[in-house]
């Protein structure tokens, strides 16, 4: 086809009724579109930059300052320090160490593995295994020397479909008894079921649970789903919780690890949006009462009322983060699509890649009673390359 200007050549300059050619009206609106796309970008980049941190981008929390944004994982240098400890695992998902050293691991399966010491396997009640739900968290009562309480998450079949459960038992002479709800009704699907609970520095109990791919749930504080909840030891609701039910945090996609540093603050590693847009991990820092935006807003987006992640992996990267543990002023948190064991230095804004493929997808890590790092592989639930061995609990030295 033949441009307008081709065509005006036979026919001789079209003239408009200010004296004004086409080919000159053209050019005007080139040099406009191209002001108007400039302006755009900047208007785009006060909007993520400003958004509701403070004048340098920042979030402000506590007297703390950490730096916004998405970042990319240094590969770190130096020299793999490791030891296996425990292998032949069978899609392994959470460590405990009790008081004489020896290990507790649950398997997806249904199985709490007893390991280096006392080695035993006994199957957990109506766990009910399907895509990533199964037997999840895994928790000690903080008084367990004396109460022998251990605390359960997992996936079961309900009235209403597939749901997840926090249980409490006795553990005593390698056998679970004295089996007490603590919390039931939590949603549940094949994919997004959280899984980690935790007893932070208050004594209460941290639950993580997902949107159990129903991502609307995640803003309503009356679900139990998307959220991060708060409990007694005994199921009860502390007073202070900020919704007059187990919800202490919302706006959660699915929330597999939460650690406390040195100043009692809780930190939560989150998993992003999936498939082929897979991307924008994150690290939270989680204050009560607050909404972490999902689906509503994610990586760098701000918006009134809802809080942006510390760090996030950006649209290009995948971390899919799980565990998390805290020590000597840094959060560690395991990668599973990432295949690291990621180091973020809060006061430094710096995240580093530990073993970057070496040891496959990592599911956890944990400070042992040694004060040594242990990550558990996740190898062997169809969606990593088993290696000989796998799973293990390996100890890192460093």
């Amino acid at each position: 086809m033949r441009s307008p200007e081709r065509l005006n050549e036979k026919m001789g300059p079209a003239v408009l009724g200010s004296g004004i050619t086409n080919r000159e009206r053209n050019m005007k609106k080139l040099y406009f579109s191209i002001i108007a796309v400039v302006v755009m970008i900047v208007i785009y980049g006060i909007y993520f930059l400003h958004g509701s941190s403070d004048r340098n981008g920042r979030m402000v929390s506590g007297g703390n300052v950490y730096q916004l944004g998405s970042i990319t994982a240094e590969d770190a240098t130096q020299p793999s320090q490791t030891e296996t400890v425990i292998q032949d695992l069978d899609i392994p998902w959470e460590i405990a160490f009790l008081p004489d050293g020896s290990i507790l691991v649950t398997e997806r399966a249904g199985w709490i593995r007893g390991l280096r010491g006392a080695d035993f396997a006994i199957p957990v009640e109506e766990v009910t295994h399907i895509g990533e739900g199964g037997l999840l968290g895994m928790a000690l009562h903080p008084d367990y020397a004396t109460n022998h309480w251990i605390y359960l998450y997992h996936t079961t079949m309900t009235e209403g479909g597939v749901g997840n459960i926090v249980d409490r038992y006795t553990f005593v002479d390698n056998q679970l008894s004295e089996r007490q709800m603590i919390v039931a009704n939590i949603p549940g699907s094949s994919n997004h079921n959280g899984g980690r609970i935790k007893f932070g520095p208050d004594g209460f109990l941290y639950i993580a649970t997902g949107d159990a791919q129903n991502d609307s749930d995640a803003q309503d504080t009356t679900s139990l789903a998307g959220k991060i909840l708060r409990l007694r030891d005994d199921g009860g609701i502390p007073a202070d919780n900020p919704f007059g039910n187990a919800v202490y945090s919302y706006g959660h996609r699915n929330v597999q690890g939460l650690a406390w540093d040195g100043e009692n603050r809780l930190w939560a590693t989150e998993h992003g949006r999936s498939g082929l847009l897979s991307g924008y991990d994150e690290l939270n820092r989680v204050e009560k009462g607050k909404n972490y935006g999902w689906p509503e807003i994610q990586g760098d987006e701000s918006r009134p009322g809802m809080e942006t992640p510390v760090i996030n992996s950006g649209p290009n990267d995948t971390w899919a983060p799980s565990g998390a543990a805290y020590r000597d002023g840094k959060i560690f948190f395991a990668g599973l699509r990432g295949q690291a064991l990621y180091e973020y230095a809060i006061n430094d804004n710096r995240l580093m890649a530990h073993f970057k493929g070496e040891f496959g997808r990592i599911r956890n890590v944990v400070v042992g009673q040694d004060k040594s790092l242990y990550i558990l592989t996740n190898n062997t639930d169809g969606r990593g390359a088993p290696r000989i061995g796998d799973d293990k609990i390996i100890k890192i030295n460093f």
